[in-house]
């Protein structure tokens, strides 16, 4: 059957949150079997219920007439609206609803189709347009740029450039490497960043603006994260709160996270007219917008009292868990620990007698049940690490460190 699919498919790897809940599925029983019942730490989706009042404003309208028809691509008006307003609240962002917002089916879906539409598929390999992506990054990012047809050029995030990158030496990179500049599409930023945690700087933002406009390469801003913080005085920014930057600057944002609706998939897109609209002809083909009723109940949390306490309430678990869990892992050896300010993200390295994190990660799980995700997954600046995720209750992160203790994965060891 592989002849049927078209040569950028073929590569392609599946996610590898899927592959790793594929596994667990399979070794659950014998998990069990010696009291070992997996505690899932791999997975970035919080598991708490999401704000009550979501769920009520679904029993309100679930009846009304005209609900449950087709939907605007774009969005229905009262959903751009309340995003237009939560745009300005949160960040002093000014937005047009009628043409510089677009609803998602999720951000992930969002971004998937946005490169899409930037990428002139070749299989030629010096012919294909390039991406620049953070590194480590989110997974998906390069298989979404592998099966547009496309190449992706890592951005290096490390603790030496302080996790904000020089740009034009990465520029200096890729020509060194033959490849040709004039292909650079468009760049990534995933600040709140995925797996590190790590932030960046209105300055560094600024010069990122700068540097795009000065290569005439587009600017695409991921802010999945952007309202999981844990200091009030370094909330993370809108790339569009930088002067000029709509000029030149999509921006993608998910109720996923703030709000613990992972499985609702709703997000929108928003920034530059010109690209918001081309990106909506080619939404207007691939779906019908999203069901009405999400949309009214995400409409009406956006703007809310309830939806704002329930972000800094969420904030202030997730750094209690953190907290929790860093006590943990410097009993088990791990020291100088990063804590960071954003996301329910650590970012640690492998025991010294681990060669890989793939390695690191499945023996962890196989023998004592706590699944984490390998740095490796994250790109090639991400051997040597792992990444966990605290959303689960603090008794099952105290009981991965118990495991950990007892079944010998100490630091050091």
């Amino acid at each position: 059957m592989r002849e049927f699919f078209n040569d950028y498919i073929q590569n392609v790897e599946t996610y590898i949150m899927f592959r790793i809940k594929e596994t667990v599925a399979r070794i659950t029983p014998e998990l069990i079997a010696k009291n070992r019942k997996p505690i899932l730490l791999s997975m970035g989706a919080p598991t708490q219920n999401p704000p009550k009042i979501l769920t009520d404003t679904i029993k309100e309208v679930i009846d009304e007439k005209g609900i449950h028809t087709y939907s605007n691509p774009r969005g229905e008006k009262f959903f751009l609206e309340a995003i237009a307003q939560r745009m300005k609240n949160r960040y002093g962002v000014e937005l047009d609803p009628s043409c510089e917002i677009f609803s998602l089916i999720g951000s992930k879906e969002g971004i998937a189709n946005f490169i899409r539409i930037l990428i002139n598929p070749t299989t030629v390999d010096s012919e294909k347009d390039i991406i620049l992506l953070p590194d480590p990054g989110y997974a998906s990012y390069k298989e979404m740029v592998k099966v547009s047809g496309g190449k992706s050029f890592p951005i290096p995030l490390t603790k030496e450039n302080n996790y904000m990158p020089d740009l034009e030496m990465v520029l200096t990179d890729l020509k060194k490497q033959g490849l040709n500049p004039n292909k650079i599409k468009a760049l990534m930023l995933n600040y709140p960043n995925n797996p590190l945690g790590c932030t960046a700087t209105k300055e560094y933002l600024t010069i990122v603006v700068e540097f795009c406009k000065k290569h005439h390469i587009l600017l695409i801003s991921d802010a999945a994260y952007s309202d999981l913080y844990f200091d009030e005085k370094e909330k993370p920014i809108s790339i569009l709160e930088i002067d000029g930057a709509k000029d030149i600057a999509v921006e993608f944002y998910s109720f996923s996270k703030p709000y613990a609706m992972t499985g609702w998939r709703l997000g929108w897109i928003c920034g530059n007219k010109e690209a918001v609209g081309i990106f909506g002809k080619l939404k207007s083909t691939l779906d019908s917008g999203l069901f009405k009723v999400l949309q009214r109940a995400a409409a009406k949390v956006l703007n809310s009292k309830e939806g704002d306490e329930y972000i800094v309430q969420s904030n202030i678990e997730f750094k209690r868990r953190q907290q929790l869990f860093i006590k943990g892992l410097e009993e088990l050896g791990w020291k100088n620990i990063n804590a960071p300010k954003s996301t329910f993200y650590l970012w640690l390295p492998i025991p010294p007698r681990y060669k890989k994190s793939i390695d690191f990660t499945n023996d962890l799980m196989h023998t004592s049940g706590v699944v984490a995700a390998p740095g490796e997954a994250f790109g090639e600046y991400g051997e040597g690490y792992f990444r966990v995720s605290i959303v689960c209750s603090e008794d099952e992160l105290k009981e991965a460190i118990e495991r950990m203790k007892k079944d010998g994965f100490y630091y050091n060891n």
